[in-house]
């Protein structure tokens, strides 16, 4: 059963159960409390500034940093599945979806091998030693992007 609750990095937020869609969930296969960065064009117009800012021929980058892949080959992670009908669009974030009621999942799966996911999924994966840059290239432009755990993620270091 999931209960709402305030979320520690969002006291504003009513208490609430959280739920993302399909398309959105590679921005969960991570480890819990990973710092992470990722982007993504929305449309063709992005496309292009996208592949040249991040000299890529992906349609995603996800990072993350090289400390934590150990925790990522390592990660047993689940997929819950929700009845819909409780859940509401969330305004501050696409793909997410909010409940004020508690639920029971519907199933309950093992995602697998989270690297393999990523790799299948064609989102290219970069373990790099700062996240910092990658925050400051993922911000810069006009793609969608999601950053999660800062607080987690090493100092920024002088470049």
């Amino acid at each position: 059963m999931f209960t709402p609750h305030v979320p520690v990095t969002n006291p504003t937020q009513p208490p609430s159960v959280w739920a993302i869609d399909e398309a959105h969930s590679p921005l969960y296969w991570f480890p819990r409390d990973c710092p992470r960065a990722t982007a993504w064009p929305r449309t063709e117009g992005e496309r292009a500034d996208f592949r040249r800012a991040f000299e890529t021929s992906s349609e995603r980058v996800h990072a993350v940093e090289a400390a934590w892949r150990g925790r990522m080959v390592a990660c047993v992670l689940y997929r819950y599945e929700f009845e819909p009908a409780p859940f509401r669009p969330w305004a501050e974030a696409s793909g997410q979806y909010v409940s004020s009621d508690a639920v029971e999942p519907l199933a309950i799966e093992p995602v697998g091998d989270l690297l393999a996911l990523h790799a299948a999924a064609g989102i290219e994966l970069r373990f790099v030693p700062n996240l910092w840059p990658v925050i400051d290239l993922v911000v810069a432009g006009p793609w969608d992007f999601s950053i999660v755990r800062t607080h987690l993620a090493a100092p920024r270091a002088a470049f």
